[in-house]
């Protein structure tokens, strides 16, 4: 492959200009460059939904647990890191766009849970679609073998710096 890429044209423009080690700044550019490419197929995708970055990832918390797709407000908020002011804001957006409805536990009347809507599920779902084609295709050029084979790798380094 003697495809020139941006990383290429990069190296080339500041080789001899200042000290640094070529085989790391390929590989730490290339990842820099993309994980803003994941990260706008991911915005392009959620756009295509019509949901907010907020409202997907909360929808996604309720999807996460399976069905019937419930949560507590506050382990919701916990796992966000959102105040119960922050979290009541999202759930107020999503209950009036009809994705999610608040339930008052019977036992415990100071409690409320939040359940995705059936209309909540499928946009859900809808974005997750979406983003899996985004992701997908920038993965298409590799076969089988060398996916897992970066997979490995990019799981060493991440195990490397999470431990590290």
């Amino acid at each position: 492959m003697d495809t020139e890429d941006s990383v290429d044209r990069h190296i080339a423009r500041w080789s001899g200009k200042v000290p640094f080690d070529v085989p790391t700044e390929e590989v730490i550019t290339r990842i820099q460059l993309l994980a803003k490419h994941v990260k706008y197929g991911k915005e392009r995708a959620m756009a295509e939904t019509g949901l907010q970055e907020f409202e997907f990832e909360t929808l996604h918390r309720l999807a996460s647990r399976g069905a019937p797709w419930r949560a507590p407000s506050s382990e919701l908020a916990a796992e966000m890191l959102l105040s119960p002011a922050g979290m009541t804001g999202r759930l107020d957006t999503l209950e009036k766009s009809g994705l999610i409805r608040r339930i008052r536990v019977v036992e415990d009347r100071r409690r409320v849970d939040v359940e995705l809507t059936d209309e909540g599920h499928r946009r859900w779902t809808d974005a997750m679609r979406r983003r899996d084609i985004a992701e997908a295709r920038l993965i298409d050029p590799l076969d089988d073998a060398e996916r897992a084979a970066l997979a490995a790798l990019l799981k060493r380094m991440l195990l490397h710096a999470e431990t590290g």
